[in-house]
């Protein structure tokens, strides 16, 4: 767990889309501070930090210390409004965190020792099932990542979440079942099997039934063409 990132922002006079737009014009992101039972504040944030931290792929799970004209408050990022065009941002909300409070946040999975595994090895594909896992835990625990062992794994295992160690006051938020994380699996299914088909073909009696009409498919005997009488 990373020390927290400091974030420079300023205070919003105005809200509503003119006040946005304004923001904008100025290299800057709007954004609404909100939570911990205060009143929501409208600030603007730097756009080059913002699009940076965004790019980090953990922006929505990370505690941030938000410098708003010189105050400053752990937050936690809970949206963020792409630009539908050219998908950068336009609006980004954050939530006061006090140090005790639990947050949701999705965290990312590293999967390590893929050489350690047998099932890789012969010619295996890793399936990532859940890319991040959701979780809730104290605002100053939320981990960086979680870590899984390929070491030793076959085609056909699979890792699921209650193999994988969390930290203290780490919960996943889906508790009803013990649901899969990844798996090793072979080759396709339908990808047919080297020298399959030419074994199929020198089976005994293969030509005569590939001869043969299909079930229910049986040639019907022609009506034979009446003769013309006289």
């Amino acid at each position: 767990m990373a020390e927290a990132t400091e974030l420079k922002a300023w205070a919003r006079p105005r809200s509503g889309k003119g006040g946005a737009r304004s923001v904008r014009r100025e290299g800057r992101v709007p954004g609404i501070l909100y939570g911990d039972k205060q009143e929501p504040q409208s600030i603007a944030v730097d756009y080059r930090a913002i699009s940076q931290q965004i790019l980090t792929g953990h922006f929505q799970s990370t505690i941030f210390v938000l410098d708003v004209d010189g105050k400053k408050t752990r937050v936690i990022p809970r949206g963020v409004q792409l630009d539908p065009v050219r998908d950068f941002p336009i609006h980004v909300d954050f939530m006061r965190v006090s140090k005790d409070a639990l947050v949701t946040v999705e965290v990312p999975v590293h999967f390590l020792n893929d050489a350690a595994s047998p099932g890789l090895k012969r010619g295996g594909v890793l399936n990532v099932v859940r890319h991040t896992i959701p979780v809730r835990c104290p605002a100053d625990k939320i981990p960086d990542h979680f870590d899984v062992d390929l070491t030793g794994l076959e085609i056909g295992d699979s890792v699921h979440i209650s193999e994988i160690k969390l930290p203290e006051g780490v919960r996943p938020t889906i508790t009803e079942r013990d649901f899969t994380v990844a798996t090793i699996v072979g080759r396709s299914a339908e990808e047919p099997v080297p020298g399959a088909l030419a074994a199929e073909a020198a089976e005994p009696g293969a030509e005569a039934a590939a001869a043969a009409p299909a079930e229910g498919g049986e040639e019907k005997e022609k009506p034979k063409a009446e003769k013309k009488k006289d």
